[in-house]
């Protein structure tokens, strides 16, 4: 990707090519001079061109200069009338005074077409947005033309014919020409104009903002909610909210996914739970008069804080993975009314950091996401794991990203990752599946290199190996067809939030069931598809993590959550050591690294960490695993999501108590003889859970 420095010997390319164009169109209007004004403008167009296909980044520079489109556009076709006026007599001002007449007509329009764009957007801006839910009744429509919405390219392509005919007058004197072009112009501007004004009609244009607000709250009493997920962030966060779908999905009762961003709508996974996006604090107070009792928070925002106003809910922070780093115990948590951790491990780690989260508001459910994690089930097959008969061990290096608080420690890839790959690639008995975080380089640019120069010593070790690879049968590709038929609807690229909203109305009974199956042959497919001698660097959203801890014998990694969920397998794993501790002391101050292999930045360990790996009798490490998994996790037994439904369970039923005191409390309180107010505050609530 270029970076910023890269770009800008194109862009002051072409930023003087374009003011060379119309410096050039400017003299060759006053002078005047024929071919060079037709080439100087077919030279600003032709930029122009260049700017809205491959520049687009220049535009917003030249609207802070105030040379927009509608200022070069009227400049250009300005210099043409200028031309045309010089090139001959008098009497051509009283011959050309009705194609600028009609130029200035087909500017006003584009105003027109303009703001009427911008009243169509606003009826499009609905209060709430929705997924997996029927908002029919808010009368969705599909999107305007995405051209009537851009004013930039609507303007170069309404207006070309214009310039184009006066290009052609110029060329040959003939203002039939101009008048031909001038009046297609016209008649696209015209078009336009009534295809947006069409869309404001009562009947055309959706739901205001007190219909759907009424809407929201009749759903809302329909479908009856009683637990929620509520997420905010950034675009690159939502993985934190999607590794929670499956085990809320599960749960007993009637879940709900409540999204503070509009984009983030489109950035939940494949989920048959419905989702409410409601932007503002006042449409998120709606939540108060509903059913709802409970929230789960994946993580904090500085949204958070507008929920939590809520009286009438309970909160509880989840957290988005099982790690040692001190990020795992934000002061924030204090807030909730309970915090739910995986095992003691959490427990203690939050006793320890002292952030005035109590002891008593701490709930251990495990790790619900972790029920598709198999378990060990022996050494590598074959020879000990060597290539010789066609087995390899199978190692993941799966480091995490470098943090936001800039520590070198965070992520192996800067100091480590080079020489841990080397080393593992020149043992001849390794596949191996290199599995970077998403945001590697977000922070720091080196990560990102580091990251490119691991891709490229991967790709190099699989050009020097040989062997059979299996025969494209095209059930792969089958499958993912498949499944992207179930969990993505097509939608037109144009469309909008109302538009996406119709089409992604409530998904058809039995879609979360037959996306679990898909999946399931997806992966299968896609493991047989591939060499058992191929390393594989894997950066798409399939396969998952979870589906790469099932192929791997062993895993190498940061001190992170993934270290906490390869420990459900109970497999072999090692962690980097980049932080400058000593051994004793980086396995004190990180309780998820006392049962893995430490591997010192050089990466001189991995022979003898391989070597155990393939002889489990010479693993010293294998019931440290055993002790820390159940440590970090908790109990094997009730299952994780048995765990996490009891505990939703038990905080709605203490939301419902809650609400009911009171409500016994203001009704107490209330006077006599105003018996509707008190009726006000008396909401039907759903029945508790078994």
């Amino acid at each position: 990707m270029p970076t910023p420095l890269s770009r800008l010997p194109v862009r002051a390319l072409v930023t003087a090519l374009l003011a060379a164009a119309f410096g050039a169109q400017a003299v060759a209007a006053l002078r005047p001079h024929v071919p060079l004004l037709l080439a100087a403008t077919v030279m600003s167009l032709a930029v122009e061109a260049v700017l809205f296909r491959w520049q687009r980044g220049m535009l917003s520079v030249f609207a802070k200069s105030h040379a927009d489109i509608t200022v070069r556009h009227v400049l250009r076709d300005l210099l043409l009338v200028v031309g045309l006026l010089r090139l001959g007599e008098q009497h051509r001002e009283t011959v050309y005074a009705p194609l600028v007449a009609g130029l200035l007509a087909f500017y006003a329009l584009h105003c027109a077409i303009q703001a009427v764009s911008v009243l169509v957007r606003r009826t499009r801006t609905l209060p709430v947005l929705t997924r997996n839910i029927d908002a029919s009744a808010l009368r969705l429509s599909s999107a305007p033309p995405l051209l009537l919405r851009r004013p930039g390219p609507r303007l170069l392509v309404f207006g070309l014919p214009a310039t184009a005919g006066l290009l052609t007058t110029v060329a040959t004197d003939d203002p039939r020409c101009a008048a031909l072009g001038i009046a297609l112009s016209l008649g696209l501007a015209l078009l336009g104009l009534h295809d947006l004004l069409v869309r404001l009609l009562p009947s055309r244009r959706p739901a205001g903002e007190r219909e759907a607000l009424q809407w929201l709250d009749a759903w809302l009493a329909e479908y009856r909610p009683t637990v929620g997920l509520y997420f905010s962030g950034g675009a690159a966060s939502a993985y934190q909210a999607n590794m929670w779908l499956e085990p809320l999905a599960k749960l007993d009762g009637r879940p709900l996914i409540v999204l503070r961003e509009r984009f983030m709508v489109q950035k939940i996974a494949p989920t048959d739970v419905p989702i409410l996006c409601l932007p503002k604090v006042s449409t998120l107070m709606h939540l108060e008069q509903s059913t709802l009792r409970m929230l789960i928070h994946p993580s904090n925002s500085g949204k958070t804080s507008q929920v939590l106003r809520i009286p009438t809910l309970k909160h509880t922070f989840v957290n988005h993975g099982e790690s040692d780093k001190l990020s795992s115990c934000n002061p924030y948590a204090k807030a909730y009314d309970e915090v739910w951790v995986a095992g003691p491990a959490a427990r203690e780690r939050y006793a320890y950091a002292e952030v005035g989260v109590e002891d008593k508001d701490i709930v251990e459910i495990g790790r619900p996401q972790l029920d598709a994690v198999q378990p060990y089930a022996g050494p590598p097959s074959g020879a000990r794991g060597k290539a010789a008969d066609g087995h390899r061990t199978t190692v993941l290096y799966a480091p995490t990203w470098e943090g936001w608080d800039g520590n070198p420690g965070n992520t192996s890839v800067v100091e480590a990752g080079e020489n841990l790959v080397r080393a593992l690639l020149a043992d001849p008995g390794v596949r191996l599946l290199y599995k970077p975080h998403p945001l590697t380089g977000s922070v720091d640019p080196r990560a990102g290199a580091a990251d490119l120069r691991i891709r490229e010593v991967i790709r190099a070790a699989n050009r020097e190996r040989t062997g059979e690879r299996p025969r494209d049968t095209g059930e792969l590709a089958l499958l993912a067809q498949e499944l992207d038929r179930l969990t993505t609807t097509v939608v037109r690229a144009s469309a909008d939030q109302v538009e996406r909203m119709m089409l992604q109305s409530a998904p058809e009974p039995g879609r979360a069931e037959a996306v679990a199956r898909a999946t399931a042959a997806w992966e299968e497919a896609y493991w047989a598809s591939l060499p058992e001698w191929e390393h594989q660097v894997v950066t798409d959203a399939r396969p998952a993590l979870y589906a790469c801890f099932n192929r791997a014998d062993l895993l190498i990694s940061d001190v992170s959550s993934v270290i906490s969920d390869f420990l459900a397998s109970g497999k072999p794993y090692a962690v980097a050591n980049t932080s400058g501790l000593a051994e004793d002391v980086f396995r004190k101050a990180f309780p998820t690294v006392r049962a893995a292999t430490v591997l010192t930045p050089d990466a001189a360990g991995v022979p003898e960490l391989l070597d155990a790996v393939r002889h489990p009798e010479k693993d010293q490490l294998a019931e440290a695993r055993k002790e820390l998994k159940q440590h970090l996790l908790g109990p094997a037994e009730p299952t994780s999501q048995v765990r996490f439904n009891e505990a939703v369970q038990a905080l709605c039923s203490a939301a419902q108590e809650h609400r009911e005191r009171m409500e016994e409390r203001l009704a107490a309180e209330l006077p006599a003889e105003i018996p509707d107010q008190r009726r006000s505050l008396t909401r039907e609530q759903p029945a508790r859970p078994a």
